[in-house]
């Protein structure tokens, strides 16, 4: 049954960031703005592949399902070991925040949706955190009870 915890739990942790995110961008002007940064990706993908690209509401939609499938598939490899689970989803979820403050200007990306003010680069960092820790909560509680 653990790997039915992990995917709850990873599932959990990338709704939750998914969550936040939306919250915190219709609040601060510093927000991170991980969805259009992910449109963003989409679009250059689609258009490396030759394919068009959908208009701005259907690949926010896209984009959104895909953020969450990534991250919820991310998450439940985070906590899928018995062990040190608070460790490796915390450890695993900063991981993922660093590496979305960083990553976008080496890949070619807009780098500003991350690192528009130093504040945006601790929410953002913060935001991945979270959807680890949360990953691990719910997993753990899960193993409680299964």
């Amino acid at each position: 049954m653990k790997i039915v915890s992990a995917i709850v739990g990873g599932l959990a942790g990338a709704v939750a960031v998914t969550l936040i995110h939306e919250v915190v961008k219709r609040i601060t002007s510093d927000a991170p703005r991980m969805d259009l940064l992910g449109m963003a990706t989409v679009s250059k993908v689609l258009k490396f592949a030759g394919k068009p690209v959908p208009d701005d509401d259907k690949l926010f939609k896209v984009t959104l399902a895909g953020d969450i499938l990534s991250n919820a598939i991310y998450y439940s490899a985070a906590v899928a070991s018995n062990k040190k689970i608070w460790t490796r989803g915390s450890v695993l979820g900063l991981a993922a925040g660093i590496g979305a403050v960083v990553l976008p200007k080496p890949l070619g990306l807009n780098a500003i949706y991350s690192n528009k003010t130093a504040k945006t680069q601790v929410l953002t960092t913060s935001l991945y955190l979270t959807g680890g820790i949360i990953a691990s909560a719910v997993t753990k509680a899960l193993e409680k009870r299964i």
